[in-house]
């Protein structure tokens, strides 16, 4: 099923962002981040160079340069901007949310994260590239007081009836225990029958310094996260993704030490298919400089990828 749901963009580090932190006596957060606390154990690993420069202008603004040299991913120059607004619904929360970025070529991505009520959020995601658009995602969630609701359509075209539309709930049961369903529908003349839809439950399980997630779907999807917090320091984190009835399945284990007091963050991962990655950061102190090494080897393959980048700012 082709899927033009995009996840958020984070914002910059030295910016206010919106808190996606779960409290799970209160609001159990959304269903697309069930998984979050596993997922960033592993590494977003990369090949070849990069270089960021960052500046923030005022407490609201803030630009970024990049400059990526890679096999994997695009190259070029890509310009960013980031606003943040002055709208404080707390410590952690400020709207309106305005991130975008673009390269010489006019190819652009931008955010839009806005919070109209204290329960409300709502986010926009648009993509154009070569002159053309791409792609539209229009999201928007409702915390109530032990529940979520949410709503994401992507690419919606009214008058010839194509488009994608994800609606998502999850409920508090107890404490620890939240179960939830998610409803996805395309319609696309190129799928057999002109639509299709895939119904799947999910539910997450969290301990003191652990958590449980899984989905499965009528298509026979499976999807399994289980996150430990073993110290201060040290997470650990295991995934398991599989097709039942394709046959095929794939399981990962990561881990990641952050030690804040050294400015150290280390993430490892390997996989089923004999995939190790790696990725170290570094912040060069006191100078506002960090450092990153990245490497991917595939043993199977016999093939080895190294990655360096600078982030000045």
């Amino acid at each position: 099923m082709g899927n033009v749901i995009a996840s958020e963009s984070s914002v910059p580090p030295g910016m206010s962002s919106p808190d996606n932190g779960e409290d799970n006596n209160k609001n159990p957060g959304t269903v697309e981040d069930i998984h979050k606390e596993c997922k960033e154990i592993f590494p977003m690993a990369f090949e070849g160079a990069k270089l960021v420069v960052q500046k923030a202008l005022s407490n609201n603004f803030q630009v970024s340069h990049s400059l990526t040299m890679s096999n994997m991913m695009p190259s070029g120059y890509r310009f960013g901007a980031t606003y943040v607004g002055a709208k404080q619904l707390s410590p952690m929360e400020a709207f309106p949310i305005l991130i975008g970025d673009i390269d010489p070529s006019g190819n652009l991505q931008a955010h839009i994260i806005h919070a109209p009520t204290t329960n409300t959020r709502c986010k926009m995601m648009a993509q154009i590239s070569e002159s053309k658009w791409k792609t539209l995602q229009l999201t928007t969630d409702y915390r109530g007081s032990d529940y979520t609701a949410s709503l994401t359509m992507g690419n919606p075209d009214f008058l010839s009836g194509t488009g994608m539309g994800v609606a998502h709930y999850l409920q508090n049961v107890s404490k620890n225990l939240s179960l939830g369903t998610e409803l996805a529908y395309q319609a696309a003349p190129q799928i057999p029958g002109g639509h299709i839809g895939v119904l799947s439950l999910v539910a997450r399980y969290s301990g003191e310094d652990f958590k449980m997630s899984g989905s499965v779907a009528n298509t026979g999807a499976v999807h399994a996260c289980f996150y430990q917090k073993c110290s201060q320091d040290l997470s650990v984190g295991a995934e398991l993704e599989s097709n039942i009835k394709m046959g095929e399945s794939r399981a990962s284990v990561g881990y990641k030490i952050d030690i804040p007091r050294a400015g150290l963050n280390f993430k490892g991962s390997i996989n089923s298919d004999w995939e190790v990655q790696a990725v170290l950061e570094k912040k060069l102190l006191p100078i506002p400089f960090s450092l990153a090494l990245s490497g991917i080897i595939n043993h199977p393959k016999n093939n080895f990828m190294l990655g360096v980048g600078l982030v000045v700012g």
